[in-house]
C-alpha cells in the first residue's frame, strides 16, 4: 500500500501584538487651537512590510501616516507603525503571500485605527475615526500593478 503524501497542516496564530514606532506632530499649536472654525484636508498612506523571522514566525509591520493640512500648513501629523508577529505554517506562493498582504494587515488595523485617534485626540484636535480599509482590495490592487510593470518590464527588453 503506498502512503500518501499529505499537504502540511496549515496554521496560522498572533503570537504578539505591538507598536514598532509612533510620532506626533502639531507644528502649528498653539496658534491652531486659537481657530473657531478649521476644515482640513487630510491624507492618509498606508504600507505594510513582511520580514519572515526563525521557523514559522513572520513580523508584518502595517505603517499608517495621517496628515492634516489647511491653506498649506501642516496642523498636524501622526505616523504609526503597528506590528504583529505571526505564526504562519503551511501556507506557500501565492497564498503566503495573500495572508501576509491583506489578512495579517486586517488583524493590526483595528490596534492602529485606536492609537491614531488616541494620538489625535491627546495632541488636543477633534475627534478623529479612520474609516475600515479594505485590505483584500489593496492587495490585488498591488498584485494588478506589480504583473503590469513585470510585463512592461518584459517588454522592454
Amino acid at each position: 500500500m503506498a502512503e500518501q503524501e499529505q499537504a502540511p497542516q496549515k496554521q496560522l496564530a498572533v503570537t504578539k501584538i505591538y507598536t514598532k514606532d509612533c510620532s506626533f506632530e502639531s507644528p502649528q499649536s498653539p496658534a491652531v487651537f486659537k481657530k473657531t472654525e478649521w476644515s482640513p484636508q487630510t491624507n492618509l498612506n498606508l504600507r505594510s512590510a513582511h520580514s519572515p523571522l526563525e521557523d514559522n514566525t513572520h513580523e508584518i509591520v502595517l505603517t499608517i501616516t495621517v496628515e492634516a493640512k489647511e491653506d498649506d500648513k501642516t496642523l498636524f501629523l501622526v505616523e504609526l507603525q503597528q506590528a504583529g508577529i505571526f505564526e504562519i505554517a503551511g501556507y506557500e506562493g501565492e497564498e503566503l503571500a495573500a495572508v501576509v498582504g491583506s489578512f495579517c494587515p486586517n488583524i493590526l488595523f483595528p490596534y492602529a485605527r485606536e492609537s491614531i485617534a488616541s494620538m489625535i485626540q491627546k495632541g488636543g484636535f477633534p475627534e478623529f475615526i479612520l474609516q475600515p480599509i479594505n485590505f483584500d482590495a489593496l492587495y490585488l490592487q498591488a498584485k494588478q500593478q506589480q504583473q503590469q510593470g513585470d510585463g512592461a518590464a518584459a517588454q522592454a527588453h
